[in-house]
């Protein structure tokens, strides 16, 4: 390994001053894929000394490689694994000029299903030409006969894919590969300099057996800091002697694969990894805070004039807005008529995720097209002439992962909205890219994280915690006739607000009419809608009401019994937590209020046979309640559930009574009521 390091010393060395990689990547249509020009073919195929170092020392030999790799039947610490990465090697350099990290990976292939391990995608950011991707190495290994037999990846067939206006991704296809494979493949990846290392992650979409990283400073000056996500401990966690000490390693095994869960925040926030940032830098009399507190990075884009100018500009063509806004009553009113007048006007450019701008909000107000952080930042620029003190909100999206107080991290942030504080227990975090969102409802993607608020007027800098106020609410009211045949007929009312009419709405608007309706039934053919009818879509401080009236075929046996369950339109009939154990935190959201009403008619000749008894569950310190009430009168069925969340968030450990408390919830849920022929 030291021997690998020092040759990793040299060659970043050797492009920190000659990068292989000269020009940008081939430009290329949104999401389609091109082959290289000969070019860029020919520096993948040579890469000067940089392929030919990389080559003879990642190249496995014959007497390197270890026969239970190639014998290698299934994954010791995780069995259904269909493949395995067996080395994943990192090293990162942080020198003067530029980042550089060297990867190496070794990927077992246990049968069919696992070959597609076998199609790599690197992605990296094509912004500025900032990065590239160089000396690009792969090689299929198989036993055949026997014997050893390689397969080179063709330079020819490496590919550059054009992500969006921020990510480009180089991808190939490893050769030969089929059920016992081992897969090789090598590259380096160079960024000019900045103040952050990407994330090393030791856990991966399929299980590590080895996962090792290196971090090496050429400048004995650099303080970098990092911050660490494990449930396990290191295998190796220590300085190196690269650079005379001034690096680290950090190694792991036997890291199960990641894991899609319900209601995980990010997924991002769940991976076993290391996150890097330069704190602060030394000079000879003189120590730079880079990143040693979140007011340190304010106070850095405070004084940034290409960050702040494009958001200061004067905007045209809104003087009839203000003057509607001016002449409202109270700020309250003024929010929501400007929230709206944005969210409206505005469209935004999918394409463009970046959280600044490069032409500034009189263009994007002009044009009606722009990023997120343009839109809000002309939300912020109106509500400020109107006497509303609004300020740019650095976020990070729930799909990107938290923001973390003690660890200050600015690339961790991918959009701008607005803050407006009112008081030391209210606020009002405005988003007007999402067309389904509201004034008066903290953005849901933001739930449960921190925002950096940047007030250059007062040259203040500091976190905010961004959490909803109340619980999301949805009241379901069922009015319905049981007839002697076996089906019902009825009208329903779900009553909801917040998080839940959001949802519905964006459901609603991206479904057509029968696929909304199926959705709405769970698509249970046995439940027909036959009309339905929105009100209140369009007014913030309005719940939604979506009225239908349905039918329904029930359960018969020997048409002497009627089954039924009350539970009807809640979508809550399949419990989402089925798997004993869990790797990620727990996230609703926000609070929850949910009830389901019923009043159901018995039908002629007949009579209440079995009813679920009425009963309350509540968990361990009683955050979440289900309470059933069923019973008969004046000739009907009565029903009434209730489910209260007391809180957003639950951590993973809380999961075993989670687990129970969920399998009995769906249980009484569904339960079934039985009515007799008399």
């Amino acid at each position: 390994m030291k021997k690998l390091l020092g040759l990793i010393v040299n060659l970043f060395l050797f492009t920190s001053i000659t990068p292989a990689q000269s020009q940008a990547p081939v430009k290329t249509d949104t999401a389609k894929i091109t082959a290289p020009s000969t070019n860029q073919t020919e520096q993948f195929r040579n890469n000067d000394s940089a392929f030919r170092k990389l080559n003879l020392t990642h190249s496995i030999t014959a007497d390197q490689l270890d026969s239970t790799e190639l014998a290698l039947k299934s994954c010791t610490f995780e069995p259904g694994a269909n493949a395995m990465i067996m080395q994943d090697l990192g090293v990162f350099i942080f020198g003067g000029s530029k980042i550089g990290l060297t990867r190496y990976r070794r990927i077992k292939i246990f049968n069919d299903e696992g070959k597609s391990a076998a199609n790599i995608k690197i992605e990296y950011n094509n912004r500025f030409g900032a990065e590239h991707i160089l000396a690009i190495v792969a090689q299929t290994i198989n036993i055949v006969n026997g014997k050893l037999v390689r397969t080179r990846l063709d330079s020819t067939l490496i590919y550059n894919q054009h992500t969006n206006k921020q990510k480009d991704a180089i991808i190939f296809t490893m050769p030969n590969v089929k059920a016992g494979s081992l897969i090789e493949y090598s590259y380096v990846w160079v960024r000019d300099a900045s103040w952050n290392l990407p994330d090393w992650d030791f856990q991966n979409e399929l299980p590590t057996k080895n996962s090792e990283v290196n971090v090496l400073l050429a400048n004995r000056y650099i303080n970098l800091t990092q911050l660490t996500f494990t449930n396990k401990p290191f295998k190796i966690d220590s300085i190196t002697s690269i650079f005379n000490g001034y690096g680290h390693m950090w190694s792991m095994e036997d890291v199960p694969s990641s894991k899609d869960e319900p209601y995980m925040r990010s997924a991002n926030d769940e991976l076993q990894r290391i996150s890097f940032i330069v704190k602060s830098t030394q000079g000879f009399y003189l120590v730079q805070n880079i990143a040693d507190s979140w007011n340190s990075v304010g106070v850095q884009l405070a004084g940034d004039k290409e960050f702040y100018k494009p958001f200061e500009q004067n905007i045209s063509d809104a003087d009839d807005i203000i003057s509607k806004a001016k002449a409202l009553k109270t700020n309250d009113e003024k929010i929501e008529y400007l929230f709206n007048q944005v969210k409206n006007a505005m469209r935004v450019d999918v394409e463009n995720t970046n959280w600044f701008s490069k032409d500034g909000i009189r263009s994007a107000w002009k044009k009606k097209v722009a990023n997120a952080a343009e839109i809000n930042m002309v939300l912020c620029h109106l509500l400020n002439l109107c006497d509303v003190n609004a300020y740019p909100l650095l976020v990070s999206t729930r799909d990107n992962g938290l923001i973390y107080n003690n660890f200050p991290n600015i690339y961790q942030v991918n959009k701008i909205v607005a803050y407006v504080p009112v008081d030391s227990t209210k606020n009002y975090v405005l988003d007007a890219s999402d067309k389904y969102g509201f004034y008066n409802q903290k953005p849901y993607e933001l739930l449960n994280s921190a925002g950096i608020c940047i007030d250059r007027k007062d040259n203040k800098y500091y976190t905010v915690y961004i959490k909803a106020d109340e619980p999301s609410r949805k009241r379901i009211t069922i009015d319905a006739e049981i007839n002697p045949d076996g089906t019902l007929n009825g009208t329903a009312l779900i009553n909801c607000n917040s998080y839940e009419k959001s949802a519905f709405m964006a459901m609603h608007k991206m479904l057509d009419e029968e696929k909304y309706k199926e959705f709405l039934t769970g698509d249970d053919n046995n439940l027909k809608i036959d009309s339905l009818i929105f009100e209140n879509a369009d007014v913030d401080s309005l719940p939604l009401l979506q009225t239908i009236k349905f039918k329904f075929n029930l359960s018969v046996t020997d048409n002497n019994y009627i089954y039924f369950s009350p539970n009807i339109f809640s979508q809550l009939k399949d419990n989402p937590f089925i798997n004993k154990s869990r790797a990620s935190d727990i996230d609703f959201g926000s609070k929850i209020l949910y009830s389901i009403a019923g009043k159901f008619k018995i039908p002629a000749g007949y009579k209440s046979y079995i009813l679920p008894p009425s009963l309350t569950i509540v968990t361990p310190g009683k955050s979440i309640t289900f309470q059933r009430a069923v019973f008969e009168q004046d000739g009907y069925i009565m029903s009434r559930y209730v489910i209260s969340y007391s809180k957003a968030v639950y951590s993973k450990t809380d999961y075993p009574y989670l687990f129970m408390f969920y399998k009995k919830m769906y249980e009484m849920l569904n339960e079934q009521i039985v009515l007799k022929k008399s």
